[in-house]
């Protein structure tokens, strides 16, 4: 019991470092734009991800029993994974990157579950869960994001070469509000729901290891028997995510509003409207989609249509590498933590 708290403790510690790791994800370009200020657009963007977060468990689904074997996953591997991805959320959060905490949680669990069967590569879904619904989505949605958010700003200078630089100003202006708040929505439907299946996870296996059975009546409700998320995960998930959210991550939404190319309230409508898109569509299949890389190279496909020489190519190229190391690197932090933990519990 005392492990399922702390594993609790840390799903939670971790939904909030991804609420304001990725708030940048949702107000980054209205931000920059100026169509809001900073405090208006974190508390819309806090708002809508809470209303994001509520609906939908496709995503929860995959994340908690789609990736690696229930069967072989204890507290300690869930504990592992959690620590793993909030280590690797700080340390790019520090340098300002727009890491993918989606892919660092996943990449926690494989790692831990890995270690948890001794090196057993069996207990990781690969056919069915890590190749469609992560390894494949890494790849074909950038490449999505940055085509479709080309795509619809060219649409955009097609339709408005006629118009007046004050009106598509003006109008785009409030445009963006409804972008930016879908884009909030989008986010909260498929972030908040990775860590809602992780604590579904801990329920499920601390259930079936007996932990719960010793419970008084009122905290029955712990009792997970069947892999179903209970209302009060994705209530607490959902708060959590908010309240990060409300934090701010300014640090990387200084990269993505200003450094990677400078953007008109027509740039972030466009960018915005291609990320929402992408990643609902992703989040009713329960594809677990990274809403960092979507909305990053929307914004670059959206830059490069306007001036494909003013992108900040050098830091594009960072932010890639950041994207490409997640995986492996988040898995051997968790294949290393669950090591280590089991030898110092059996020393």
């Amino acid at each position: 019991m005392f492990t399922f708290i702390i594993v609790v403790l840390a799903a939670i510690i971790f939904e909030y470092t991804n609420g304001f790791h990725d708030a940048a994800n949702a107000i980054a370009t209205v931000v920059s734009t100026k169509v809001l200020t900073p405090r208006q657009a974190i508390a819309m963007a806090a708002f809508f991800n809470l209303t994001g977060a509520m609906l939908g468990g496709a995503v929860a689904s995959t994340v908690g029993k789609g990736l690696v074997d229930t069967n072989v996953v204890t507290m300690t591997t869930v504990l592992c994974a959690l620590i793993a991805a909030f280590v690797w959320n700080m340390a790019t959060w520090w340098f300002g990157l727009p890491s993918s905490s989606s892919h660092a949680l996943i990449g926690g669990l494989c790692g831990a579950a890995l270690a948890t069967a001794r090196g057993n590569w069996s207990v990781i879904k690969w056919s069915t869960g890590l190749w469609p619904k992560v390894i494949v989505p890494m790849f074909s949605s950038p490449i999505a994001g940055f085509v479709l958010g080309g795509l619809i700003m060219f649409l955009l200078f097609v339709a408005l070469h006629r118009f007046t630089p004050h009106f598509v100003q003006t109008t785009f202006g409030k445009l963006q509000i409804f972008s930016a708040a879908w884009m909030a929505h989008s986010h909260g439907t498929n972030d908040a729901q990775k860590t809602m299946g992780i604590i579904t996870l801990a329920l499920f296996t601390g259930t079936k290891a007996g932990s719960f059975n010793q419970l008084p009546s009122w905290l029955e409700f712990l009792r997970t028997p069947t892999f179903v998320m209970p209302t009060w995960v994705k209530v607490l998930c959902a708060l959590t995510m908010a309240a990060g959210t409300a934090a701010g991550g300014w640090r990387i939404i200084r990269t993505l509003g200003h450094r990677v190319v400078k953007l008109q309230p027509v740039h972030g409508f466009a960018a915005e409207t291609t990320a929402a898109l992408i990643i609902q569509g992703a989040s009713l299949y329960g594809i677990p989609l990274s809403t960092t890389h979507v909305i990053s190279t929307s914004i670059m496909g959206v830059g490069a249509v306007k001036r494909f020489s003013g992108m900040k190519w050098t830091l594009v190229e960072r932010i890639i590498w950041t994207w490409i190391f997640t995986l492996p690197a988040t898995g051997l932090i968790g294949y290393l933590l669950e090591r280590a933990v089991v030898a110092f519990a059996a020393a």
